[in-house]
Parts: C-alpha cells; sequence; structure tokens
C-alpha cells in the first residue's frame, strides 16, 4: 500500500499539518518516535507526575487567531484556560503584570518603568500587532526562483504599510523613540522579545520586535492536562496516528518515499518533515535531499534550551506564567531571564490537590553542554540546577520542604528524546528574514517541511501558519 502522505514529527507543526490534511479528507499517517505528541510543546511523565517539556503557553487562539482557525476547520475544542495576566515580570523589586488591555497594562508600566512615553509606545506596538493579524493573502514558495519571487510578490501590502518599522534596528527604534531609558527597562524589553523571537532587541528589526512585545494583547491560554493534550485533541480524529513508532531510514526512489521504521516500512507519495531543518539529513542517503538541507546550516546559532523540572507542594495561589529577570547572563546560559511556568491549581490531570508543577526555561548554547566530559556535564548540570531552584525558590517565597521533586534537562537530554539540540526554532534575526528562510515546500517534488525552523518560525501561531502555508502549496501543486 501506497500512501498519500506520511508526516514525520508529532509537534505543533506535524499535528497540524497532518490535521489539516485529514480534515480535507486526504489519506495520511502521522508517526512519531515518543509515546507522546508535541515534541518541543509535549508533556510527560516521570515518577507518576506530568510535566510540560518545553513550552507552556498556547497563544493563538484568541477569535480570530490562526490556531483558533486550524481547530475549527478540523472540528474539535481544546480545553484551555483563558490567561490574564499573561506573565507576571520579576525584575529586581519590581513585579510586573502583562495585562491584556492596553489601558491597564500602561498603568502597570507607569508604576514599574515611569515614562512619559510610554502610552505612545505601547500603542504603536499594538496598533502594528492588530493590523498584522488583519491581514491576510501573503505565502511563501521555495518550490523554484520562480515560485519564490511570484510568492514574496503577495507581501508588497504588509511592506507598504510596515516599512519603516522592517528597515529599522530595533533597539536603535526603542532608544530614540524613548530618547531617556534605562538599561533596566531595555532588559524587561529583551526578556519578553528573546522569548518570541529568540533574539533580542539588537539583531532584530522593530517590526518583529513589535509583534513579539504585542503577543501579550491577544489573549492567551492555559491548556488542562498539559500541552500534549490539546495536540491530542487536533489530531484526535486522524485514524492512523503511530505513536513509539522511530524511523531508522529514509530513501527515494522513482518519486516513492520509503520510511523504514521500527514496526516496519511506510511507502508515501508525498512526505512531510515536521523535524528540525538542522537534524533531519541523517534519515537519508538521498543527496539531493541531503544538500537542501546542507543549504540551511548557516541558520542554525546553536541556540537551545536548559529546562528545570519541579513538584511543589503549596497552599499558596500562584499565576500561570512567570517571568525572572537578573542583572546578568547566568553562568552557561545565554539570557539573564528565566521563564517559569505553573500548573493551574483546579487542574487535576497535571497534580493532585495542594500540589504544582513547575516547568522553567532559559536560553543556552548546546555546545555548552555537547562536548563535555561526563564527570564535567553532570557538575555544571548540577550547579545550574541548584541556581535556578534557589532562583525560583527565592522569588516565589518557596521553601525546601515543599519540593517533591526537581531535576533538569540539557539540550543532550532533548537530543535524546525529541531527536534536535537546537530549540526555538530559526532566530528572526535582521540576517534571516525572507527570502532567506526554508519554505513549507522544497524544489524536490512531493518534499515538505513544516516547524519552527522553515516558515513562519516560532511559537503555536509561527507553527500553524506554516501548516497553513503548507496546505495551500500542496493544494496549488496537485
Amino acid at each position: 500500500m501506497i500512501r498519500k502522505y506520511a508526516v514525520i514529527g508529532g509537534g505543533i507543526g506535524g499535528c497540524s499539518i497532518a490535521a489539516l490534511l485529514n480534515a480535507h479528507g486526504e489519506d495520511v499517517v502521522l508517526i512519531e518516535k515518543e509515546p507522546t505528541l508535541g515534541g518541543c510543546a509535549s508533556t510527560f511523565i516521570r515518577n507518576g507526575h506530568p510535566y510540560n517539556a518545553g513550552a507552556t503557553t498556547v497563544a493563538g487562539y484568541h477569535e480570530g487567531g490562526i490556531l483558533r482557525r486550524v481547530f475549527e476547520t478540523v472540528g474539535v475544542t481544546p480545553e484551555l484556560i483563558s490567561t490574564d495576566p499573561a506573565i507576571t515580570i520579576m525584575h529586581g523589586q519590581k513585579n510586573c503584570k502583562r495585562y491584556r488591555h492596553l489601558d491597564r497594562f500602561i498603568q502597570e508600566m507607569e508604576q514599574c518603568y515611569p515614562h512619559p512615553k510610554h502610552g505612545e509606545f505601547w500603542q504603536l506596538v499594538h496598533t502594528i500587532s492588530e493590523t498584522f493579524y488583519g491581514m491576510e493573502g501573503y505565502y511563501y514558495s521555495n518550490r523554484s526562483w520562480l515560485k519564490k519571487i511570484v510568492s514574496l510578490m503577495s507581501y508588497f501590502p504588509l511592506l507598504r504599510k510596515f516599512r519603516p518599522y522592517l528597515l529599522s534596528n530595533a533597539h536603535e527604534f526603542i532608544t530614540q523613540f524613548y530618547g531617556d531609558i534605562s538599561s533596566e527597562f531595555i532588559d524587561f524589553l529583551d526578556a519578553q522579545i528573546l522569548i518570541v523571537t529568540q533574539a533580542t532587541s539588537e539583531k532584530i528589526n522593530f517590526f518583529t520586535a513589535a509583534l513579539a512585545l504585542g503577543y501579550t494583547f491577544s489573549e492567551t491560554h492555559y491548556p488542562i492536562g498539559g500541552m500534549g493534550a490539546v495536540c491530542d485533541s487536533l489530531t484526535s480524529k486522524i485514524p492512523d496516528v503511530r505513536k513509539e513508532c522511530k524511523v531508522l531510514t529514509i530513501s527515494r526512489d522513482k518519486g516513492i518515499y520509503t520510511i523504514s521504521t521500527s514496526h516496519g516500512n511506510i511507502r508515501t507519495r508525498n512526505l512531510i518533515m515536521g523535524t528540525s531543518h538542522y537534524e533531519s539529513s541523517t534519515w537519508f542517503d538521498d543527496e539531493e535531499i541531503q544538500n537542501y538541507y546542507t543549504k540551511f546550516k548557516f541558520l542554525d546559532n546553536h541556540q537551545s534550551a536548559f529546562v528545570l523540572y519541579m513538584t511543589i507542594r503549596s497552599t499558596e495561589h500562584f499565576g500561570h506564567h512567570y517571568q525572572l529577570i537578573a542583572d546578568s547572563v547566568l553562568p552557561f546560559t545565554l539570557s539573564k531571564s528565566l521563564f517559569v511556568s505553573l500548573s493551574d491549581k483546579n487542574d487535576r490531570q497535571m497534580a493532585q490537590e495542594g500540589e504544582y508543577r513547575i516547568t522553567a526555561s532559559i536560553h543556552t548554547d548546546s555546545r555548552y553542554w555537547l562536548e563535555l566530559s561526563s564527570s564535567r556535564y553532570k557538575a555544571q548540570k548540577k550547579e545550574l540546577h541548584d541556581l535556578l531552584q534557589g532562583w525560583i525558590c527565592d522569588r516565589l517565597i518557596l521553601s525546601n520542604d515543599s519540593i517533591v521533586e526537581s531535576f533538569a534537562a540539557t539540550p543532550k537530554t532533548f537530543s535524546r528524546y525529541i531527536n534536535r539540540t537546537q530549540l526555538g526554532g530559526n532566530p528572526l534575526t535582521l540576517s534571516n528574514l525572507l527570502p532567506r528562510l526554508p519554505s513549507n515546500d522544497t524544489p524536490i517534488k512531493g518534499f515538505y517541511q513544516v516547524g519552527d525552523t522553515s516558515y513562519a518560525a516560532q511559537g503555536w501561531p509561527g507553527v500553524v501558519m506554516g501548516a497553513f502555508n503548507c496546505m495551500r502549496l500542496i493544494n496549488g501543486a496537485s
């Protein structure tokens, strides 16, 4: 039997494109090597305790949002809780809440980082975000130079509207806009920009920075049962989802792809990789496909994550998300900020009454971890684990006695479980924007790619946008 579509990788991208294909009546099989779906946004079990592996925030499910659109297309409804404020930023003695309502958030800014330009600046950020997400019609193809040029022409309305911000360095724009600005406020902005773009304001344009800073003005959500439950819901109508199915090799002959797995071979006319551009080539001996992946190696900045997982007992009420900002970059990391997520107090699927699950992540470089001796690796991992645990306990006022379980994951851990060390996708720097990014189609017939290392980049909205883009390209090619 030859399948029409096979999707490798059950992350957000793989789940989204497989669900969309199935919703359009196409024959599709989804292949995932782990027992759970989600990849970087999965939920795993350790010692009977569920934890979110990395991503913890559902964005884009607001009315009219792109994630809402994919679920409506598929015909299922995820179990989500709206969050407001989206994040509480703990910076020195400040606790600044990112409220959804613009005026309320500006009041919060005035209290935490007083400045007469806040109203004008955040109104601009809000307007850019709202206008951009209301625009449609643009798409991106990389099948050939002609198709690339034609697809780039679809961006002309966007370029006309946002040209001044697309051509402005974000750091320079912000400092010129405010005039008198403190390094503390820049750290506040950069900590949030880094979450979304995987880069700081010095390396991106202001348009990208505005979208990153404006994402909390749209409704964000907490997933009941963890992030993996969202992917389970999204794929619930697909007849053929193969978990714990490890891909061994992939070959191509006469337009047919043969996927050798731990549970036998799968043959398909169209192959969609929901995997990282930087680690996918190892499955192929096809020279054309190898060369395709090699072409995008320059985008790999080796950025990854160190993640701390904790179970705590507490009668206190906590928010879903906190961001802790330090005065300097933490050892063995690339960042001053730690993103801390807690399970909902009433989410019994994640934790029993009186307990919380914590996932806390910070940016690091995979090379800080992959080339160490075994003894040095263990010592470095413990040092950063203890530092972050102590920081969280200090800021959330937790005693050591409240900790039930605590452990950490490094880039080496993620390589073992989700086949990738580069996490977060392509940084949206000035040197990495279109047309240098890989698209969801390729010059190779029947070969497609989704996920955070292809168009349109990070997070639920970006990856789902890529899945819709992929569907458009598939339909245009059929």
